[in-house]
């Protein structure tokens, strides 16, 4: 073979183990929150991370600063495994014990509610990264109390007011049903998205009352402001400040990282990272196909492996016969 015709073929086929490093270099990552009832972090992103409305949210806040709001989809632990109440103590279940929203661990009786009743309930949990996995929701015991730290026993954990395996997302929602038990006053819901390709899980606080929005007990405080969920417009302006990665790319932070066995760390640098240059829009979690609209598994990645293989194949045999045409060519007219 003539130097230079092998110089290409070596050129083209070379680019087969490029594409493959770039796809399997990179772990993915799924993100999101509740969204009806809304959590805590969406609520007060809704209010304006560096002016939020309501005093729960303030206070939220002056302890853990700007940044958790713009992260609002990124509550969670890489390397969970199902092992929540082995690696999440009481007090710190709002937050996932991550230093970075410790603001949403502030016990009082003022945070933002949804207003709901007992009874048949449609949850809607904002997804910016959908993947194969299961949700539970928790509901806190009668007796509860907003004023004292939430613990592991104030939830109702033989009882999940809701539990889904892989449930489809359309507009940016993961929709699923549940009931919610009797109860009255103020409490707080708890969900738990364990993924099923990954290690790695999502945690959310909404707060909700009964009967009007009577403290919890059935007491005369006056009932907590009426919660919002971000709207879309509010959470694609806020992303070029936040510093998750949506889409599965470029998530090599270790104490977020989906990689088993990587060490989690609980504490967040003083500093926060800089926002990705390309900020990614939680709408693209409608945009890719059937992903988007069942998830993804880890035979996902090997489909996606072998189809950018063939691809990477493809090119190169189109290349080379484009190539061996162009020189016949040139010959024939010398």
């Amino acid at each position: 073979m003539p130097a230079r015709r092998m110089a290409v073929s070596v050129a083209a086929l070379g680019t087969l183990p490029l594409a493959l490093t770039t796809l399997t270099a990179t772990p993915a990552a799924a993100h999101g929150s509740m969204g009806d009832p809304v959590s805590r972090v969406s609520q007060c992103y809704a209010e304006g991370p560096e002016s939020p409305k309501s005093a729960a949210c303030r206070a939220a806040v002056a302890a853990g600063g700007t940044q958790a709001l713009y992260d609002w989809n990124g509550i969670r632990i890489g390397d969970a495994g199902g092992r929540h109440r082995q690696l999440i103590p009481d007090g710190k279940l709002c937050s996932a014990n991550n230093a970075e929203f410790k603001g949403l661990d502030l016990a009082r009786a003022d945070w933002p509610a949804t207003s709901v009743r007992s009874g048949s309930h449609t949850f809607r949990y904002r997804v910016t990264a959908p993947h194969k996995g299961t949700f539970k929701v928790y509901i806190t015991k009668p007796g509860y109390d907003p004023a004292k730290p939430l613990a592991w026993k104030d939830l109702d954990l033989g009882k999940p007011v809701a539990t889904s395996t892989d449930p489809a997302a359309t507009g940016g929602f993961y929709t699923f049903s549940g009931s919610l038990p009797k109860r009255s006053g103020k409490h707080l819901l708890y969900a738990v998205w364990q993924r099923s390709d990954s290690p790695e899980a999502f945690y959310s606080c909404s707060d909700v009352t009964f009967g009007g929005g009577a403290a919890a007990g059935g007491g005369t405080k006056a009932p907590a402001p009426k919660a919002s969920a971000p709207t879309r417009k509010q959470i694609e302006d806020g992303t070029a400040k936040s510093t998750v990665e949506n889409h599965g790319h470029g998530d090599d932070d270790a104490k977020t990282s989906a990689k088993p066995g990587v060490a989690r760390e609980n504490t967040t640098p003083d500093k926060p990272k800089a926002a990705s240059a390309a900020p990614n829009l939680p709408k693209a979690a409608g945009a890719t196909g059937s992903l988007a609209e069942t998830g993804g598994d880890s035979g996902t990645t090997y489909l996606a492996l072998g189809g950018a293989a063939a691809l990477a194949l493809g090119a190169s045999a189109l290349f080379l016969s484009t190539r061996r045409r162009a020189v016949g060519d040139g010959r024939s007219g010398r």
